[in-house]
């Protein structure tokens, strides 16, 4: 009994800074509407911050006055992040505005190495609390009861400022309808931020509070940001009072979950809150959203079959693609083979993203699956590569019937977290299974027929697959089933209105994405020869999206494009410097605030100026706007 009670103290104690983060990054999005993906990375600079004024200036600052100046430090990095880049964006998709946190991610975690070097630092104990206090026997770090004291002080003091200052009366407002309050004169701007500024505030308060109890490292922010994540859909976007509970939910779970379940400690939080969303869609204090400003993929001009001109052009590109092994080396191949299957991949995220407006943070699941089904078609039942690449895939599929249909039943960022946390399911698996998958010593010896195993055979092999695929998926696009389903996307009631099933269209296209995305998976164990649970996890997922972003999400072919750019961008970034994330961080946010419509729809835009007629004689600005939108909404 004493130790059970050990353990719960344990698990409050790390739901304080569990608490600190995702209250904040609930704050963040309940207002601007913002999935911020650099938090993390703001609590791993508080961190790194507070570590830095602890140990050079304690003298003068003292550690608690260093705590509190190193979150002061970081929310005015956050703030100066969303008045450079975050205001330039508001107008962009909203996806666009986790593309370019992501990218801030990956600078940020070149620069802490930079900065502060790659090894883990350990910083020092809080005074006064540096010791431990007995209780029935066993020693408590007398730390773990200020942390437990201070999640419950934070929660007050955030309900005062939230109900008793006129400021955070504004915030509320905002959180319910921002168009009404800036109707009122609010300066939404200068709101904005500093809501931003709090959010990231409380974040690096949260890692800063951390130095005393654990190292401080560059791994920070990824171990974090997805049990964040958690908590904050579990608890409701938005909801401080349900971040607060869920925080101390999943902390209470990792505290127990290695004890009494072992096995599958590492899923039980996922399955929480896969459990969560399907009884309450919308947390466990979280509210409808309201409706979205504009549907993934939806465009001003409606999409079209390409003409004859494209074709060609199309088909010159594939055939010079196909000529490459006469001319490129064995890496240089084994390179294209890779950015070929991503463009698979990442074709399969767009028509989910684009065609269905359902925009999945989990998509490597499936890619993960299908990887993984090739690899136990070879290693389990010694099966030759043709028939492993048929069937690999089928696990691909039924996993994309499986979640699909829980996840169409929801929308917007609910959708997408209820497919995150299924892709974590499917990654804390292959991570825990070990005598099945080998954990994260993988699968190995999966290599591919003798008349593919050259670079050559394989770069071909893997074009025509890849190719056929896009081309199927294109097909679908312009098919009776791809116009049902961006009906079902623009407007639901209007599809039920002429006999469209919302549900059951969504999750048809949600198998088909599966499935694709499984094709790609069981090309990629091939060309590598192996499995590792890190084709389900997140990272990957995130590679698509930017893949699909990068390229535009309102064009048919960004993914395509999109998919090249990135993936050629990385492969070589990393070959030329350490600091590969730094710069391709850099490059990604650059391109969000040059292209915010992606590359692809940045041309077509382009293409479209070009070919517009002049303005009549005497119209004016306006008259010329509303006389192009009129023919635009007419094509």
């Amino acid at each position: 009994m004493d130790f059970l009670l050990i353990q719960a103290l344990s698990g409050l104690a790390s739901a304080a800074s569990l608490f600190l983060v995702a209250s904040g990054l609930s704050i963040i999005f309940g207002v601007t509407r913002i999935v911020n993906f650099a938090h993390g990375a703001f609590y791993m600079l508080g961190a790194y911050v507070a570590f830095t004024l602890t140990d050079r200036f304690a003298g003068p600052l003292g550690f608690w006055g260093s705590i509190l100046a190193a979150s002061i430090v970081v929310a005015g990095l956050g703030a100066l992040m969303e008045m450079v880049l975050l205001r330039r964006i508001y107008h962009a998709p909203e996806l666009f505005q986790l593309l370019a946190t992501f990218g801030v991610t990956l600078m940020v975690q070149d620069m802490v190495v930079l900065v502060w070097g790659p090894e883990d630092l350990m910083g020092p104990r809080a005074p006064g609390f540096a010791g431990a206090v007995e209780l029935f026997g066993r020693k408590v770090p007398s730390y773990d009861f200020l942390l437990i004291a201070l999640g419950p002080a934070v929660l007050g003091l955030l309900w005062l400022l939230f109900h008793r200052t006129r400021w955070g009366v504004l915030v509320r407002a905002a959180t319910q309808d921002r168009e009404m309050v800036a109707s009122l004169g609010v300066n939404q701007k200068w709101l904005f931020t500093s809501v931003f500024a709090l959010g990231v505030f409380l974040a690096a308060l949260g890692g800063a509070l951390q130095i005393p109890r654990t190292t401080v490292s560059h791994a920070m922010d990824l171990s974090i940001i997805v049990e964040v994540f958690v908590v904050v859909v579990i608890g409701g976007l938005g909801s401080v009072t349900g971040a607060f509970i869920a925080a101390t939910l999943v902390s209470e779970l990792n505290a127990f979950g290695i004890l009494v379940l072992p096995q599958i400690s590492m899923v039980m939080v996922f399955l929480v809150m896969a459990v969560v969303l399907v009884v309450r869609p919308f947390g466990l204090f979280g509210k409808a959203e309201g409706a979205p400003r504009a549907a993934a993929g939806l465009s001003i001009r409606p999409w079209r079959p390409m003409v004859a001109a494209e074709r060609a052009g199309v088909a010159v590109a594939v055939a010079a693609a196909a000529a490459l092994p006469f001319f490129a080396g064995s890496y240089a191949l084994s390179v294209g083979s890779e950015i070929l299957i991503f463009v698979l991949f990442a074709a399969s995220l767009h028509f989910l993203m684009t065609v269905g407006g359902l925009a999945s943070f989990g998509h490597a699941a499936y890619f993960g699956l299908g990887a993984y089904g090739a690899a136990f078609m070879v290693k389990l039942a010694g099966a030759p590569m043709e028939l492993a690449l048929l069937a690999g895939p089928l696990l691909g599929l039924a996993g994309a019937v499986l979640f699909g249909w829980f996840c169409v039943r929801l929308s917007g960022v609910y959708f997408a977290m209820l497919t995150l946390a299924f892709a974590q399911i499917a990654w804390s698996v292959a991570f825990q299974w070990v005598p099945v998958t080998g954990g994260d010593n993988g699968m190995l010896g999966i290599w591919p027929a003798s008349w593919a195993a050259s670079p050559q055979g394989f770069f071909w092999m893997t074009l025509a697959s890849v190719a056929v695929g896009v081309a199927l998926l294109r097909m679908l696009v312009f098919s009776p089933f791809g116009f049902g389903l961006r009906a079902a996307r623009d407007s639901t009631l209007r599809a039920e209105a002429i006999g469209i099933d919302r549900t059951r269209t969504q999750w048809a296209a949600f198998i088909v994405a599966g499935t694709f995305a499984g094709i790609a998976g069981a090309l990629f164990a091939f060309l590598k020869g192996s499995v590792f649970p890190e084709s389900l996890a997140i990272p990957t997922s995130v590679d698509g999206l930017v893949m699909v972003l990068l390229g535009g999400i309102e064009t048919v072919s960004g993914a395509v494009i999109g998919a090249i750019v990135y993936k050629a961008l990385a492969i070589w970034l990393m070959s030329k410097t350490e600091l590969s994330k730094l710069v391709l961080g850099g490059v990604i946010v650059l391109l969000v605030v040059a292209f915010p419509k992606g590359i692809v729809g940045f041309l077509e835009d382009l293409r479209h100026r070009r070919s517009r007629p002049p303005a009549a004689n005497g119209a004016g600005p306006a008259a010329a706007g509303y006389g192009v939108a009129k023919v635009e909404a007419a094509e």
